[in-house]
């Protein structure tokens, strides 16, 4: 039975932030896909998959989070039997080589999106018990380090290599406050480095690169987007045209030509910052960002008020994963990042990020509301 003394320790301030950020999400997304058949469609959908978010961040507060950490294996092998699905029966759209998508009757589902969260929740069920400082090891690590690499190994297969790689983002903090050896930390760092010149060359007769051509392409791309301005390179240079042309205040709500007319593309997806701030410009992009950080460090004060491990190791995850959302779309859009196809959360069109983001905002309000216990 839910306690109703825990609702006196509801993070209002969190939930609003939240969907604050919706909101104006969806407000963008109406202009990027303003006079286009689809644009009903699109802002009609991403509604619902917000009440639906929403839906879930509060059933997820009625379970004590101990309850969901004790279940983290079951949520993280249930993600993994998922992204298996996707290789075996899997859709990326009519024609294209990808698998990232099941489909569910009339709607999609990206795992994915959700593997992330899973990972946090195992990972805090790994290091719950372990509390010497500093003595993290390679031995400690292979069990931890097997749970990343699995799900890592299947989204790559699919391709999809940016959400693969922020397996690895959320991994680094999570290991690093569970308490890793300074040594353990070099010898990864070599590993790694050796790690990308394999996936980049791969090993002559022995392994194939690991990086496809068209993800080569984007990383040479970002050195340099000039060198093919009319494919890889085009929507980056589209983008920072897009963003550069709002000004100090953009053009105004439903004013902006990049998006409207098509020379954005993924205009209402991946680039939906772009389709903003030439509408609302430098202060409104700001404000945008201003908001992310504010909640990126109101959920960081969780660990400060908390002495449970498997508590400060979901903040320090759930807070990790939208970090590097934001910073990734971010880079992405502006040129300073390759382009990987990370949305922006809670705000880029996309019911799979939208649900599995929302799950983690209800982690969060559930560790606030048992603190005091």
């Amino acid at each position: 039975m839910f306690d109703r003394r825990l609702l006196s320790n509801f993070d209002w301030v969190l939930c609003g932030t939240v969907l604050l950020i919706c909101t104006i999400g969806v407000i963008a997304i109406h202009s990027a896909t303003i006079g286009t058949p689809e644009m009903l469609f699109y802002k009609k959908r991403q509604i619902y998959w917000i009440l639906l978010g929403t839906t879930v961040a509060l059933l997820t507060i009625l379970v004590d989070y101990r309850v969901l950490v004790k279940w983290g294996y079951l949520f993280h092998f249930g993600v993994i039997f998922l992204l298996v699905l996707v290789l075996l029966f899997g859709t990326g759209g009519p024609g294209s080589p990808v698998k990232r998508w099941l489909s569910v009757g009339p709607f999609f589902v990206q795992p994915s999106e959700f593997s992330k969260f899973t990972l946090v929740l195992v990972l805090a069920r790994y290091f719950q018990e372990y509390r010497r400082i500093g003595q993290l090891g390679f031995a400690r690590l292979a069990w931890p380090t097997i749970l990343v690499l699995v799900p890592f190994v299947l989204i790559v297969k699919q391709p999809d290599l940016g959400t693969a790689l922020l397996l690895l983002i959320v991994f680094i903090p999570i290991i690093f406050l569970a308490g890793i050896r300074k040594m353990t930390i070099i010898l990864i760092g070599f590993i790694m480095m050796i790690l990308s010149l394999v996936a980049w060359f791969g090993i002559p007769s022995v392994i194939d690169p690991i990086l496809k051509p068209y993800q080569q392409d984007r990383v040479l791309t970002f050195i340099n987007p000039e060198r093919d301005s009319l494919g890889a390179g085009y929507q980056v240079i589209q983008s920072i045209v897009a963003i550069g042309s709002g000004g100090l205040w953009g053009k105004g709500f439903e004013n902006g030509t990049q998006g409207k007319l098509n020379f954005l593309p993924a205009h209402h997806t991946d680039f939906i910052f772009s389709v903003f701030t030439e509408e609302w410009g430098f202060a409104g992009g700001i404000l945008l960002l201003a908001l992310f950080l504010f909640l990126i460090l109101w959920s960081l004060s969780s660990v400060l008020k908390t002495n449970d491990r498997s508590s400060a190791i979901l903040v320090v995850g759930i807070v990790s994963i939208i970090t590097s959302h934001v910073l990734i779309n971010i880079g992405m859009v502006l040129g300073l990042m390759p382009v990987v196809g990370v949305p922006l959360p809670f705000f880029s069109y996309g019911g799979s990020s939208m649900l599995s983001m929302m799950f983690g905002v209800g982690l969060l309000l559930n560790i606030r509301m048992r603190q005091f216990r």
